[in-house]
Formats: C-alpha cells, sequence, structure tokens
C-alpha cells in the first residue's frame, strides 16, 4: 500500500456555477458519478478544508481537495540503470512498464518517485516524458539552473531524440517508402472514461516526425523515427495515422484515432497500457553547465534489434 495522495483543485470559469458533484463528474470520469457522491459525503472531498454537500454551488477561485485512501499500486518494474550523472543531469535508462510521472493509479510506483527516493536531497525532475510503455533514454535535470537550459533546448528544438518502433508487415497496396516524415496535428479528442485522450486531430498542435525503415520483415517492419515536436504518444500517433500503428498496441488504431469501444465494455483501453515495442533509442542535447554536446544511446529490446 502507497500512502495516499491529495489531489488539489482551484475552481475555474469553466467550473463556477456546477455543482461540487457536477464539478467532479463531469471532470473525472474515470470515478462514476455514485462514487464521486460517496467521497463527498464522506468527506474526502472537502471545501476550503471544510466538509460540505455535494449539491453546494461552486465560486471562480475556490480551492478543492480530494484526500484518496492508500491503494495497493499495480506491479510493474522498479529497477532502472543510470547511464550517466554529474551535478546538474541524469541520463536514465527506464524499462518498459514504468510510469514516469503519477497518475492513473501509480503514485509511488513511478519514475519519478523512485528517482527521488535515490536523491533524497533534491527533486530530480524529467525534461521530457516517456509512455509508459515506452523503454529507453530519458532525461533529468537535479537543479533549477539545469531544468530551465535544458527546457529551453527542448522549447527550440534543439534536443534530438530518436526512437525505435515496430509496425506491422508492409500492406501490398499500402507499402511505406525507405523515408517519410508525418506532419499531422495532435490534439484531445473526446474518450468515454478519461473524458479526453490525444489523438490525430486537425485543430491540435503541430507535431513532425522522420521515420526512417531499418529492416522489412516477413511479419513486421522496424522503423528508426526521430521527432522534433514532444506532442503526447506522437510516435503511435503519427505511424497509425500513415495506417501503420504500432503492433500490440491497445489504443491507436489506422488513421491515429482511438479504438472504437463495443456498446458493452469491461475494460477501456488507456493511453498507459502496454504491449506495443517503442523504444527511446538516443538522444543528444548540449549539456546545461559545460556547453558540452553530449549522446546517450540505449541497446534496443530484442524486437527492436536488427
Amino acid at each position: 500500500m502507497n500512502q495516499g495522495w491529495t489531489y488539489h483543485n482551484q475552481v475555474d470559469q469553466s467550473g463556477a456555477g456546477l455543482t461540487l458533484l457536477d464539478f467532479y463528474a463531469q471532470r473525472y470520469q474515470h470515478s462514476s458519478r455514485d462514487i464521486w457522491q460517496e467521497r463527498i459525503e464522506t468527506g474526502q472531498v472537502r471545501l476550503a478544508g471544510q466538509r460540505v454537500s455535494p449539491t453546494i454551488v461552486l465560486v471562480q477561485g475556490q480551492r478543492l481537495t480530494y484526500r484518496r485512501p492508500p491503494w495497493q499500486e499495480p506491479d510493474v518494474p522498479l529497477a532502472f540503470n543510470i547511464l550517466y550523472e554529474d551535478e546538474d543531469i541524469l541520463v536514465i535508462n527506464k524499462p518498459s512498464g514504468l510510469p514516469v510521472l503519477p497518475g492513473g493509479g501509480f503514485l509511488e510506483h513511478t519514475l519519478l518517485h523512485q528517482v527521488q527516493q535515490q536523491f533524497p536531497q533534491e527533486t530530480p525532475l524529467p525534461i521530457h516524458r516517456l509512455g509508459r510503455g515506452t523503454s529507453g533514454v530519458m532525461l533529468m535535470a537535479r537543479s533549477q539552473q539545469a531544468r530551465a537550459h535544458l527546457s529551453r533546448q527542448m522549447r527550440d528544438r534543439q534536443i534530438r531524440k530518436v526512437y525505435r518502433a515496430l509496425v506491422g508487415a508492409e500492406q501490398v497496396e499500402h507499402s511505406l517508402p525507405d523515408q517519410f516524415e508525418v506532419m499531422d496535428a495532435i490534439g484531445k479528442v473526446s474518450y468515454p472514461g478519461l473524458g479526453y485522450v490525444y489523438a490525430a486531430a486537425p485543430t491540435g498542435r503541430f507535431a513532425h516526425s522522420m521515420c526512417k525503415i531499418l529492416q522489412r520483415r516477413t511479419d513486421s517492419t522496424l522503423l528508426s523515427v526521430s521527432i522534433s515536436t514532444g506532442r503526447p504518444h506522437q510516435i503511435r500517433i503519427h505511424l497509425a495515422t500513415v495506417g501503420y500503428p504500432l503492433l500490440g498496441d491497445p489504443l491507436y488504431i489506422a488513421g491515429g484515432q482511438p479504438r472504437p469501444l463495443p456498446t458493452i465494455v469491461k475494460s477501456l483501453p488507456v493511453p498507459g497500457d502496454c504491449g506495443y515495442l517503442l523504444h527511446a533509442f538516443s538522444l543528444e542535447f548540449t549539456h546545461p553547465r559545460t556547453g558540452l554536446k553530449m549522446k546517450w544511446a540505449s541497446p534496443p529490446p530484442l524486437g527492436l534489434k536488427m
């Protein structure tokens, strides 16, 4: 069991005028309306630290808290390797299955928590994220100055990230060129239970992926993908938009959209589900203190080796 967690919200313009129950039931659809009502009535949800009725009408600026009791988190691989460390940065080899940040039922079984256990006198923070099912090289900052410098490099697209990805065998009627780029915008689309997920969306934000075929196999195709932008689930979505979702991806299908759901479903696929092969193969950046160019690589798992 973990130690539980307190989630904080401040009522914004869209939440003003809603009842407390409506606010949580509409915003956090992972739990049913009845469950949210029970949490409010038992005092797990509070307004300005006080127990209140589920029917109280909210005003913009009010502060809400939800105290989630301790829970048993799913088992995940908690061990990871540190490829490089100095006083400014950590370069980590993240295993597939380990979430980077809290969310979706994970709090202590995350890379962030495990790193902070090893470095209790500081707060190393990730400069970029990898999906739970994605393995490979990750960069973290150990100081505020390093974080600011590296975050600026990320915004200016000066950090080069190269991945290995596995998609299905080539379709006779729709073969892939040796090299190609994908620039479909990525944004939020409605999704039951979660409210939304990221997917290909014309109104979304610009995203750019450069793809190169490394190996054409009888049952799969191995690609190298370099991304200059870092949208959520970008590679999974982009390869799906060209008709080649990652093999084993439980969520994204051809077209870059979430999988359609049957009328009756016991468990919704979510972005954090694993099953696909995607690996952050290499990472290039400028050291925030020395100004030296650095490049780190992580050997790919068996299915992604040439």
